[in-house]
Protein backbone atom coordinates (compact mmCIF):
# COMPACT_ATOMS: atom_id res chain seq x y z
CA UNK A 1 0.00 0.00 0.00
CA UNK A 2 1.26 3.28 -1.00
CA UNK A 3 1.69 6.38 1.45
CA UNK A 4 -1.04 8.34 0.04
CA UNK A 5 -3.18 5.70 1.65
CA UNK A 6 -2.11 5.09 4.29
CA UNK A 7 -2.51 9.08 5.38
CA UNK A 8 -6.08 8.66 4.11
CA UNK A 9 -6.67 5.90 6.54
CA UNK A 10 -5.02 7.55 9.08
CA UNK A 11 -6.71 10.81 8.99
CA UNK A 12 -9.92 8.94 8.37
CA UNK A 13 -9.46 7.35 11.91
CA UNK A 14 -8.45 10.27 13.58
CA UNK A 15 -11.65 12.32 12.40
CA UNK A 16 -14.17 9.04 13.12
CA UNK A 17 -12.38 9.50 16.65
CA UNK A 18 -13.29 12.66 16.94
CA UNK A 19 -17.43 12.36 15.90
CA UNK A 20 -17.03 9.50 19.00
CA UNK A 21 -15.66 11.94 21.20
CA UNK A 22 -18.85 14.26 20.15
CA UNK A 23 -21.67 12.09 20.06
CA UNK A 24 -20.26 10.67 23.31
CA UNK A 25 -21.44 14.42 24.56
CA UNK A 26 -24.09 14.57 22.64
CA UNK A 27 -25.32 11.71 23.90
CA UNK A 28 -24.27 11.99 27.76
CA UNK A 29 -22.41 8.65 27.31
CA UNK A 30 -24.89 6.72 25.42
CA UNK A 31 -27.31 7.15 28.41
CA UNK A 32 -29.80 9.55 25.74
CA UNK A 33 -28.67 7.57 22.32
CA UNK A 34 -32.14 6.70 21.55
CA UNK A 35 -32.56 11.06 21.61
CA UNK A 36 -30.38 10.80 18.36
CA UNK A 37 -30.73 7.41 16.83
CA UNK A 38 -30.00 8.69 12.90
CA UNK A 39 -27.10 10.28 14.52
CA UNK A 40 -25.93 7.12 16.38
CA UNK A 41 -27.17 4.97 12.94
CA UNK A 42 -24.64 6.88 10.46
CA UNK A 43 -21.97 7.08 13.27
CA UNK A 44 -21.63 3.25 13.77
CA UNK A 45 -21.88 2.96 9.72
CA UNK A 46 -19.20 5.17 9.42
CA UNK A 47 -17.43 3.71 12.45
CA UNK A 48 -17.40 -0.11 10.48
CA UNK A 49 -16.83 1.78 7.03
CA UNK A 50 -13.43 2.90 8.82
CA UNK A 51 -12.55 0.21 11.27
CA UNK A 52 -12.93 -2.11 7.53
CA UNK A 53 -10.62 0.30 5.73
CA UNK A 54 -7.96 0.31 8.47
CA UNK A 55 -8.38 -3.95 8.54
CA UNK A 56 -7.88 -3.78 4.25
CA UNK A 57 -5.21 -1.18 4.21
CA UNK A 58 -3.61 -4.27 6.98
CA UNK A 59 -4.41 -7.22 4.79
CA UNK A 60 -3.00 -5.18 1.39
CA UNK A 61 0.03 -4.17 3.52
CA UNK A 62 0.87 -8.04 4.16
CA UNK A 63 -0.37 -9.25 0.57
CA UNK A 64 1.12 -7.50 -2.58
CA UNK A 65 -1.78 -9.75 -4.41
CA UNK A 66 -4.50 -8.00 -2.46
CA UNK A 67 -2.98 -4.38 -3.23
CA UNK A 68 -5.26 -3.51 -6.76
CA UNK A 69 -8.57 -4.49 -4.77
CA UNK A 70 -7.41 -3.21 -1.42
CA UNK A 71 -7.03 0.35 -3.18
CA UNK A 72 -10.48 0.82 -4.52
CA UNK A 73 -11.57 -1.03 -1.19
CA UNK A 74 -10.01 1.90 0.67
CA UNK A 75 -11.18 4.49 -1.44
CA UNK A 76 -14.77 3.86 -1.45
CA UNK A 77 -14.86 3.21 1.99
CA UNK A 78 -13.50 6.68 2.94
CA UNK A 79 -15.20 8.54 0.42
CA UNK A 80 -18.61 7.09 2.30
CA UNK A 81 -17.17 7.31 5.93
CA UNK A 82 -16.97 10.39 5.00
CA UNK A 83 -20.53 11.64 3.52
CA UNK A 84 -21.91 10.23 6.38
CA UNK A 85 -19.70 12.09 9.49
CA UNK A 86 -20.47 15.09 7.11
CA UNK A 87 -24.18 14.13 7.38
CA UNK A 88 -23.80 14.48 11.18
CA UNK A 89 -21.44 17.32 11.34
CA UNK A 90 -24.24 19.98 12.20
CA UNK A 91 -25.96 17.67 14.74
CA UNK A 92 -22.68 17.48 16.83
CA UNK A 93 -21.38 20.88 16.66
CA UNK A 94 -19.60 21.08 13.19
CA UNK A 95 -21.56 23.24 11.26
CA UNK A 96 -18.65 24.16 8.81
CA UNK A 97 -18.10 19.97 8.92
CA UNK A 98 -15.39 17.93 9.69
CA UNK A 99 -11.83 19.01 8.09
CA UNK A 100 -10.77 16.58 5.68
CA UNK A 101 -7.14 17.11 3.66
CA UNK A 102 -7.99 18.43 0.50
CA UNK A 103 -5.02 15.87 -1.04
CA UNK A 104 -7.24 12.98 0.38
CA UNK A 105 -10.36 13.69 -2.17
CA UNK A 106 -7.50 13.38 -5.14
CA UNK A 107 -6.51 9.92 -3.57
CA UNK A 108 -9.99 9.01 -3.39
CA UNK A 109 -10.69 10.18 -6.92
CA UNK A 110 -7.27 8.68 -8.02
CA UNK A 111 -8.36 5.50 -6.91
CA UNK A 112 -11.76 5.43 -7.79
CA UNK A 113 -11.68 6.36 -10.84
CA UNK A 114 -13.09 3.95 -13.95
CA UNK A 115 -9.59 2.94 -15.20
CA UNK A 116 -8.66 1.41 -11.87
CA UNK A 117 -11.65 -0.25 -11.33
CA UNK A 118 -12.52 -2.06 -14.77
CA UNK A 119 -8.84 -3.32 -14.78
CA UNK A 120 -9.83 -4.88 -11.25
CA UNK A 121 -12.93 -6.00 -13.03
CA UNK A 122 -11.56 -7.03 -16.09
CA UNK A 123 -8.77 -9.42 -13.32
CA UNK A 124 -12.10 -11.00 -11.93
CA UNK A 125 -13.65 -11.67 -14.78
CA UNK A 126 -10.89 -14.09 -16.49
CA UNK A 127 -9.90 -15.46 -13.31
CA UNK A 128 -14.41 -16.31 -13.26
CA UNK A 129 -14.41 -14.64 -10.28
CA UNK A 130 -11.84 -16.78 -7.56
CA UNK A 131 -10.60 -14.22 -5.50
CA UNK A 132 -8.83 -16.33 -2.50
CA UNK A 133 -7.40 -14.62 -0.10
CA UNK A 134 -3.90 -15.43 0.89
CA UNK A 135 -3.46 -17.70 4.04
CA UNK A 136 -1.23 -19.59 5.77
CA UNK A 137 -0.32 -23.28 4.67
CA UNK A 138 -2.74 -25.19 7.46
CA UNK A 139 -5.88 -22.32 6.77
CA UNK A 140 -5.06 -23.04 2.77
CA UNK A 141 -5.55 -26.56 3.98
CA UNK A 142 -8.54 -26.05 5.58
CA UNK A 143 -10.00 -23.56 3.11
CA UNK A 144 -9.33 -26.06 0.35
CA UNK A 145 -10.78 -29.25 1.63
CA UNK A 146 -13.72 -27.66 2.44
CA UNK A 147 -13.94 -26.08 -0.51
CA UNK A 148 -14.16 -29.81 -2.16
CA UNK A 149 -16.15 -31.16 -0.10
CA UNK A 150 -18.94 -28.15 -0.52
CA UNK A 151 -18.81 -28.84 -4.77
CA UNK A 152 -19.16 -32.32 -3.89
CA UNK A 153 -21.84 -32.82 -1.43
CA UNK A 154 -23.86 -29.43 -0.62
CA UNK A 155 -23.60 -27.95 -4.40
CA UNK A 156 -25.73 -30.71 -6.40
CA UNK A 157 -28.00 -30.58 -3.89
CA UNK A 158 -28.68 -26.23 -3.32
CA UNK A 159 -30.91 -25.83 -6.12
CA UNK A 160 -33.15 -28.42 -5.35
CA UNK A 161 -33.62 -27.99 -1.69
CA UNK A 162 -34.39 -23.63 -2.58
CA UNK A 163 -37.23 -24.66 -5.27
CA UNK A 164 -38.80 -27.58 -3.14
CA UNK A 165 -38.51 -26.16 0.03
CA UNK A 166 -36.85 -29.34 1.18
CA UNK A 167 -34.87 -30.18 4.28
CA UNK A 168 -31.18 -30.51 3.89
CA UNK A 169 -30.47 -34.19 2.96
CA UNK A 170 -29.00 -36.08 5.79
CA UNK A 171 -26.03 -37.27 4.18
CA UNK A 172 -24.72 -33.84 4.24
CA UNK A 173 -25.07 -33.58 8.06
CA UNK A 174 -23.51 -36.80 8.68
CA UNK A 175 -20.49 -36.02 6.33
CA UNK A 176 -20.13 -32.99 7.79
CA UNK A 177 -20.02 -34.29 11.38
CA UNK A 178 -17.19 -37.35 9.94
CA UNK A 179 -14.82 -34.28 8.88
CA UNK A 180 -15.20 -32.45 12.38
CA UNK A 181 -17.23 -29.10 11.37
CA UNK A 182 -19.34 -28.82 14.21
CA UNK A 183 -16.51 -28.95 16.42
CA UNK A 184 -14.53 -26.24 15.21
CA UNK A 185 -15.61 -24.12 18.86
CA UNK A 186 -15.13 -27.67 21.07
CA UNK A 187 -12.09 -27.67 22.61
CA UNK A 188 -10.02 -31.30 21.97
CA UNK A 189 -10.60 -32.21 25.72
CA UNK A 190 -14.19 -32.22 24.76
CA UNK A 191 -13.81 -34.14 21.33
CA UNK A 192 -13.65 -31.03 19.25
CA UNK A 193 -10.58 -29.40 16.53
CA UNK A 194 -10.78 -26.08 18.31
CA UNK A 195 -8.94 -24.82 15.40
CA UNK A 196 -9.97 -20.77 16.07
CA UNK A 197 -12.22 -18.62 14.80
CA UNK A 198 -10.89 -18.36 11.45
CA UNK A 199 -10.41 -21.66 10.74
CA UNK A 200 -14.40 -21.82 11.40
CA UNK A 201 -14.84 -18.60 9.57
CA UNK A 202 -13.12 -20.23 6.86
CA UNK A 203 -15.38 -23.23 6.60
CA UNK A 204 -19.05 -21.45 6.67
CA UNK A 205 -17.85 -19.39 4.32
CA UNK A 206 -17.38 -22.26 1.38
CA UNK A 207 -20.34 -23.79 2.59
CA UNK A 208 -21.99 -20.84 2.41
CA UNK A 209 -20.54 -20.55 -1.34
CA UNK A 210 -22.17 -24.05 -2.24
CA UNK A 211 -25.50 -23.16 -0.12
CA UNK A 212 -26.53 -20.65 2.62
CA UNK A 213 -29.30 -22.71 3.96
CA UNK A 214 -28.22 -26.36 3.38
CA UNK A 215 -24.72 -25.88 4.55
CA UNK A 216 -23.17 -22.30 5.59
CA UNK A 217 -25.76 -22.01 8.09
CA UNK A 218 -25.41 -25.63 9.43
CA UNK A 219 -22.30 -25.07 11.79
CA UNK A 220 -23.75 -21.82 13.18
CA UNK A 221 -26.89 -23.06 15.60
CA UNK A 222 -24.11 -25.58 17.34
CA UNK A 223 -21.39 -22.79 17.60
CA UNK A 224 -24.09 -20.70 19.39
CA UNK A 225 -24.79 -22.98 22.22
CA UNK A 226 -20.97 -24.42 22.66
CA UNK A 227 -20.31 -20.68 23.53
CA UNK A 228 -23.03 -20.54 25.80
CA UNK A 229 -21.83 -23.64 27.62
CA UNK A 230 -17.90 -22.85 27.73
CA UNK A 231 -19.52 -19.25 29.21
CA UNK A 232 -21.34 -20.42 31.88
CA UNK A 233 -22.06 -24.44 31.57
CA UNK A 234 -21.12 -26.35 34.55
CA UNK A 235 -18.51 -28.96 34.24
CA UNK A 236 -21.00 -32.17 34.12
CA UNK A 237 -22.93 -30.20 30.97
CA UNK A 238 -19.56 -29.70 29.40
CA UNK A 239 -18.61 -33.17 29.62
CA UNK A 240 -22.17 -34.63 28.49
CA UNK A 241 -22.95 -31.85 25.74
CA UNK A 242 -19.92 -30.29 24.35
CA UNK A 243 -18.89 -33.77 22.53
CA UNK A 244 -22.27 -34.70 21.18
CA UNK A 245 -22.24 -31.29 19.35
CA UNK A 246 -18.68 -31.59 17.94
CA UNK A 247 -19.83 -34.99 16.80
CA UNK A 248 -23.25 -33.97 15.25
CA UNK A 249 -24.59 -36.43 17.12
CA UNK A 250 -26.79 -33.66 18.43
CA UNK A 251 -28.02 -30.73 16.22
CA UNK A 252 -29.26 -27.66 17.51
CA UNK A 253 -32.06 -25.03 16.89
CA UNK A 254 -31.85 -21.63 18.65
CA UNK A 255 -34.65 -20.38 20.12
CA UNK A 256 -34.87 -16.70 21.28
CA UNK A 257 -37.24 -14.59 18.98
CA UNK A 258 -41.47 -14.37 20.56
CA UNK A 259 -44.16 -13.44 17.51
CA UNK A 260 -44.61 -10.11 19.34
CA UNK A 261 -41.13 -9.63 20.23
CA UNK A 262 -37.97 -9.25 18.15
CA UNK A 263 -34.93 -7.11 19.13
CA UNK A 264 -36.60 -6.27 22.41
CA UNK A 265 -35.34 -9.58 23.49
CA UNK A 266 -35.75 -8.00 27.49
CA UNK A 267 -39.24 -7.82 26.79
CA UNK A 268 -39.95 -11.53 26.20
CA UNK A 269 -42.71 -13.30 27.90
CA UNK A 270 -42.74 -17.15 27.54
CA UNK A 271 -42.36 -18.58 30.64
CA UNK A 272 -40.60 -21.47 32.60
CA UNK A 273 -42.17 -22.39 36.33
CA UNK A 274 -40.82 -23.94 38.82
CA UNK A 275 -42.28 -27.73 39.34
CA UNK A 276 -41.68 -31.50 40.28
CA UNK A 277 -42.62 -34.15 38.15
CA UNK A 278 -41.97 -37.57 38.50
CA UNK A 279 -39.65 -36.80 41.19
CA UNK A 280 -37.54 -34.79 38.84
CA UNK A 281 -36.68 -30.90 40.01
CA UNK A 282 -37.52 -28.94 36.68
CA UNK A 283 -39.67 -26.53 35.16
CA UNK A 284 -42.82 -26.43 33.45
CA UNK A 285 -42.42 -23.96 29.68
CA UNK A 286 -45.49 -22.38 28.33
CA UNK A 287 -45.68 -19.65 25.66
CA UNK A 288 -44.73 -18.84 21.93
CA UNK A 289 -41.27 -18.71 20.08
CA UNK A 290 -40.84 -17.50 16.69
CA UNK A 291 -37.93 -17.65 13.66
CA UNK A 292 -36.19 -20.98 15.09
CA UNK A 293 -34.36 -21.84 12.78
CA UNK A 294 -33.69 -25.78 12.17
CA UNK A 295 -36.43 -26.13 14.64
CA UNK A 296 -38.36 -29.40 13.07
CA UNK A 297 -34.60 -31.53 12.59
CA UNK A 298 -33.23 -30.53 15.89
CA UNK A 299 -32.46 -32.64 18.62
CA UNK A 300 -32.41 -29.88 21.29
CA UNK A 301 -33.36 -26.30 21.50
CA UNK A 302 -31.25 -23.98 23.63
CA UNK A 303 -34.02 -22.02 24.52
CA UNK A 304 -34.12 -18.66 26.04
CA UNK A 305 -37.30 -18.16 28.79
CA UNK A 306 -38.58 -16.20 31.53
CA UNK A 307 -38.08 -17.58 35.06
CA UNK A 308 -38.68 -14.74 37.27
CA UNK A 309 -42.01 -13.69 37.13
CA UNK A 310 -41.26 -10.28 37.85
CA UNK A 311 -41.18 -8.65 34.10
CA UNK A 312 -39.49 -5.27 35.49
CA UNK A 313 -36.48 -7.62 35.80
CA UNK A 314 -36.00 -7.48 32.52
CA UNK A 315 -33.09 -9.72 30.98
CA UNK A 316 -32.41 -10.54 34.35
CA UNK A 317 -35.41 -12.62 34.44
CA UNK A 318 -34.44 -14.36 31.83
CA UNK A 319 -32.17 -18.23 31.77
CA UNK A 320 -31.21 -20.70 29.05
CA UNK A 321 -32.57 -23.73 28.41
CA UNK A 322 -31.38 -26.79 26.93
CA UNK A 323 -34.72 -28.59 25.77
CA UNK A 324 -34.71 -32.02 24.44
CA UNK A 325 -37.25 -32.53 21.50
CA UNK A 326 -37.64 -36.13 19.04
CA UNK A 327 -36.85 -34.81 15.06
CA UNK A 328 -39.31 -34.24 12.56
CA UNK A 329 -38.52 -33.80 9.28
CA UNK A 330 -41.71 -31.89 7.80
CA UNK A 331 -42.95 -28.66 7.85
CA UNK A 332 -45.08 -29.40 10.60
CA UNK A 333 -44.56 -31.44 14.25
CA UNK A 334 -46.17 -32.07 17.46
CA UNK A 335 -44.60 -34.00 19.67
CA UNK A 336 -45.96 -34.82 23.60
CA UNK A 337 -44.83 -35.96 26.91
CA UNK A 338 -46.24 -38.68 29.68
CA UNK A 339 -46.47 -35.52 31.69
CA UNK A 340 -49.23 -33.64 29.67
CA UNK A 341 -46.74 -31.64 27.86
CA UNK A 342 -47.11 -30.52 24.10
CA UNK A 343 -44.64 -28.64 22.22
CA UNK A 344 -45.92 -27.88 18.32
CA UNK A 345 -44.10 -26.30 15.67
CA UNK A 346 -45.18 -25.10 11.90
CA UNK A 347 -42.69 -23.63 9.56
CA UNK A 348 -43.16 -20.69 8.05
CA UNK A 349 -42.67 -20.08 4.41
CA UNK A 350 -40.02 -17.46 3.44
CA UNK A 351 -39.06 -16.89 -0.46
CA UNK A 352 -35.34 -17.67 0.33
CA UNK A 353 -33.20 -19.10 3.15
CA UNK A 354 -34.45 -22.72 2.61
CA UNK A 355 -33.15 -25.82 3.66
CA UNK A 356 -33.22 -25.57 7.60
CA UNK A 357 -37.07 -24.17 7.79
CA UNK A 358 -38.10 -21.51 10.57
CA UNK A 359 -40.51 -22.96 12.79
CA UNK A 360 -42.99 -20.77 15.15
CA UNK A 361 -43.23 -22.65 18.33
CA UNK A 362 -46.11 -23.07 20.84
CA UNK A 363 -44.91 -24.81 23.95
CA UNK A 364 -47.59 -25.91 27.02
CA UNK A 365 -46.32 -27.61 30.08
CA UNK A 366 -43.40 -28.82 28.53
CA UNK A 367 -40.71 -30.30 31.19
CA UNK A 368 -37.39 -29.44 31.19
CA UNK A 369 -35.31 -30.78 34.16
CA UNK A 370 -33.07 -28.63 36.52
CA UNK A 371 -29.91 -30.09 35.43
CA UNK A 372 -30.68 -28.67 31.23
CA UNK A 373 -30.15 -24.96 32.93
CA UNK A 374 -27.21 -23.97 31.60
CA UNK A 375 -25.05 -23.20 34.76
CA UNK A 376 -27.96 -24.80 36.89
CA UNK A 377 -28.38 -22.80 40.02
CA UNK A 378 -25.51 -20.37 38.80
CA UNK A 379 -27.48 -20.02 35.81
CA UNK A 380 -30.55 -19.03 36.70
CA UNK A 381 -31.31 -15.09 35.62
CA UNK A 382 -28.34 -15.17 33.05
CA UNK A 383 -29.37 -16.48 29.92
CA UNK A 384 -29.69 -13.15 28.60
CA UNK A 385 -25.60 -12.56 29.12
CA UNK A 386 -24.90 -16.68 27.97
CA UNK A 387 -27.11 -16.00 24.81
CA UNK A 388 -25.09 -12.83 23.81
CA UNK A 389 -21.99 -14.26 24.64
CA UNK A 390 -23.27 -16.93 21.80
CA UNK A 391 -24.82 -14.60 19.22
CA UNK A 392 -21.18 -12.62 19.00
CA UNK A 393 -19.90 -16.01 17.90
CA UNK A 394 -23.29 -16.25 15.58
CA UNK A 395 -22.74 -12.79 14.17
CA UNK A 396 -18.88 -13.46 13.47
CA UNK A 397 -20.03 -16.25 11.72
CA UNK A 398 -22.39 -14.62 9.64
CA UNK A 399 -19.97 -11.91 8.45
CA UNK A 400 -18.48 -15.36 6.91
CA UNK A 401 -21.92 -16.78 5.68
CA UNK A 402 -22.11 -13.54 3.54
CA UNK A 403 -18.92 -13.34 2.43
CA UNK A 404 -19.11 -17.07 0.68
CA UNK A 405 -22.37 -16.25 -0.73
CA UNK A 406 -21.26 -12.52 -2.30
CA UNK A 407 -18.31 -15.19 -3.59
CA UNK A 408 -20.92 -17.16 -5.00
CA UNK A 409 -22.10 -14.24 -6.71
CA UNK A 410 -19.36 -12.63 -7.90
CA UNK A 411 -18.00 -16.09 -9.67
CA UNK A 412 -21.27 -16.70 -11.38
CA UNK A 413 -21.71 -13.38 -12.85
CA UNK A 414 -18.30 -13.28 -13.98
CA UNK A 415 -19.19 -16.69 -15.71
CA UNK A 416 -22.22 -15.13 -17.19
CA UNK A 417 -20.77 -11.59 -18.46
CA UNK A 418 -17.92 -13.80 -20.45
CA UNK A 419 -20.12 -16.15 -21.98
CA UNK A 420 -22.94 -13.40 -22.95
CA UNK A 421 -23.19 -10.88 -25.90
CA UNK A 422 -25.17 -8.69 -26.88
CA UNK A 423 -24.67 -5.70 -29.83
CA UNK A 424 -21.78 -7.97 -31.50
CA UNK A 425 -19.68 -8.67 -28.32
CA UNK A 426 -19.56 -10.26 -24.82
CA UNK A 427 -20.60 -7.83 -22.08
CA UNK A 428 -17.60 -8.77 -20.26
CA UNK A 429 -15.97 -6.17 -23.12
CA UNK A 430 -18.53 -3.45 -21.85
CA UNK A 431 -17.14 -1.00 -19.55
CA UNK A 432 -19.76 -0.87 -17.38
CA UNK A 433 -19.67 -4.15 -16.98
CA UNK A 434 -15.79 -4.88 -15.84
CA UNK A 435 -16.65 -1.54 -13.93
CA UNK A 436 -19.60 -3.38 -11.91
CA UNK A 437 -17.64 -6.30 -11.36
CA UNK A 438 -14.52 -4.37 -10.39
CA UNK A 439 -16.71 -2.34 -7.65
CA UNK A 440 -18.06 -6.01 -6.63
CA UNK A 441 -14.74 -7.39 -5.87
CA UNK A 442 -13.47 -4.96 -4.08
CA UNK A 443 -16.58 -4.73 -1.26
CA UNK A 444 -16.10 -7.98 -1.10
CA UNK A 445 -12.39 -7.89 -0.52
CA UNK A 446 -13.25 -5.31 2.28
CA UNK A 447 -16.19 -8.15 3.76
CA UNK A 448 -13.48 -10.34 4.32
CA UNK A 449 -10.96 -8.18 5.57
CA UNK A 450 -12.40 -6.60 7.99
CA UNK A 451 -14.62 -10.11 9.35
CA UNK A 452 -11.09 -12.48 9.01
CA UNK A 453 -9.80 -9.61 11.08
CA UNK A 454 -12.55 -9.93 13.46
CA UNK A 455 -11.76 -13.79 13.68
CA UNK A 456 -8.72 -13.15 15.03
CA UNK A 457 -9.85 -10.58 17.49
CA UNK A 458 -12.09 -13.37 19.14
CA UNK A 459 -9.25 -15.68 19.15
CA UNK A 460 -7.95 -13.22 21.84
CA UNK A 461 -10.56 -11.87 23.63
CA UNK A 462 -14.05 -12.56 22.83
CA UNK A 463 -15.62 -9.80 25.13
CA UNK A 464 -13.60 -7.23 23.83
CA UNK A 465 -14.23 -8.38 20.42
CA UNK A 466 -17.69 -8.40 20.08
CA UNK A 467 -18.67 -5.10 18.98
CA UNK A 468 -15.97 -5.67 16.34
CA UNK A 469 -17.79 -9.03 15.20
CA UNK A 470 -20.91 -6.65 14.64
CA UNK A 471 -19.37 -4.63 12.66
CA UNK A 472 -18.05 -7.57 10.57
CA UNK A 473 -21.64 -8.83 10.10
CA UNK A 474 -23.14 -5.39 9.49
CA UNK A 475 -20.97 -4.56 6.56
CA UNK A 476 -20.29 -7.92 5.34
CA UNK A 477 -24.38 -8.18 4.93
CA UNK A 478 -24.60 -5.28 3.22
CA UNK A 479 -21.96 -6.66 0.71
CA UNK A 480 -23.63 -9.69 -0.03
CA UNK A 481 -27.01 -8.08 -0.58
CA UNK A 482 -25.18 -5.67 -3.07
CA UNK A 483 -23.19 -7.99 -4.60
CA UNK A 484 -25.76 -10.68 -5.50
CA UNK A 485 -27.85 -7.06 -6.33
CA UNK A 486 -25.78 -6.12 -9.05
CA UNK A 487 -24.51 -9.74 -10.31
CA UNK A 488 -28.36 -10.30 -10.63
CA UNK A 489 -28.71 -6.86 -12.89
CA UNK A 490 -25.65 -8.01 -15.19
CA UNK A 491 -27.39 -11.15 -15.86
CA UNK A 492 -29.81 -8.98 -17.15
CA UNK A 493 -33.82 -10.53 -17.35
CA UNK A 494 -32.22 -14.19 -16.84
CA UNK A 495 -30.84 -12.68 -13.09
CA UNK A 496 -34.82 -13.28 -12.31
CA UNK A 497 -34.82 -16.59 -13.68
CA UNK A 498 -34.52 -19.81 -11.69
CA UNK A 499 -32.40 -21.19 -14.09
CA UNK A 500 -29.90 -19.40 -13.02
CA UNK A 501 -28.13 -19.43 -9.18
CA UNK A 502 -28.08 -16.16 -9.05
CA UNK A 503 -32.07 -15.90 -8.58
CA UNK A 504 -31.34 -18.02 -5.48
CA UNK A 505 -28.57 -15.87 -3.87
CA UNK A 506 -30.00 -12.59 -4.21
CA UNK A 507 -33.31 -14.21 -2.36
CA UNK A 508 -30.93 -16.01 0.45
CA UNK A 509 -29.02 -12.12 0.70
CA UNK A 510 -32.21 -10.44 1.71
CA UNK A 511 -32.01 -12.45 5.07
CA UNK A 512 -28.63 -12.10 6.22
CA UNK A 513 -29.49 -8.06 7.17
CA UNK A 514 -32.06 -9.50 9.54
CA UNK A 515 -30.81 -12.33 11.51
CA UNK A 516 -28.26 -12.36 14.21
CA UNK A 517 -29.34 -8.90 15.12
CA UNK A 518 -31.85 -6.71 12.52
CA UNK A 519 -29.75 -4.43 10.77
CA UNK A 520 -30.99 -1.03 12.40
CA UNK A 521 -30.86 -2.77 15.57
CA UNK A 522 -27.20 -3.79 15.60
CA UNK A 523 -26.02 -0.61 13.94
CA UNK A 524 -28.06 1.53 17.33
CA UNK A 525 -28.06 -0.78 20.29
CA UNK A 526 -24.77 -2.98 19.43
CA UNK A 527 -22.19 -0.90 17.75
CA UNK A 528 -23.56 2.69 18.43
CA UNK A 529 -23.52 1.58 21.93
CA UNK A 530 -20.35 0.13 22.37
CA UNK A 531 -18.54 3.09 20.19
CA UNK A 532 -19.44 5.85 23.30
CA UNK A 533 -16.63 6.46 26.58
CA UNK A 534 -17.29 8.86 29.12
CA UNK A 535 -15.69 11.92 28.69
CA UNK A 536 -13.10 14.04 31.27
CA UNK A 537 -14.89 16.15 33.09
Amino acid sequence: MNDELRALVADLETTTSQAIALATTLTQNGERADEHQPVVERLAYAATETRAAVAMLAAATQAASLAPAGAVAIAELAQRAMAKLDAIAFELGRPDGFAFASSHQQTIRKHLRAEAVQALGRATIESTGRTLWPLDETLQEVRSSVRQFAEREVAPHAEHIHRFDELVPERIISEMAALGYFGLAVPERFGGHELGNLAMILTTEELSRASLAAGGSLITRPEILTKALLAGGTEAQKQHWLPKLASGAVMVAISVTEPDVGSDVASLTCRATATTRDGVAGWSITGAKAWCTFAGRADVIALLVRTDADVSKGARGLTLMIVEKPRFLGHEFEASQAGGGTLRGKADRTPGYRGMHSFTLAFDDWFVPSTHVVGEAAGLGRGFQLQMAGFAAGRLQTGGRACGLAQAALEKTSEYVASRRQFGKSIADFGLTQFHVGMMTARLAAARAITYTAAEAMDLDERKAAPLAAQAKLFACDVAVEVCQLGQLLHGGWGYAEEYPISRYMADASVLPIFEGVKPILALKVIGRSLFVPTSP
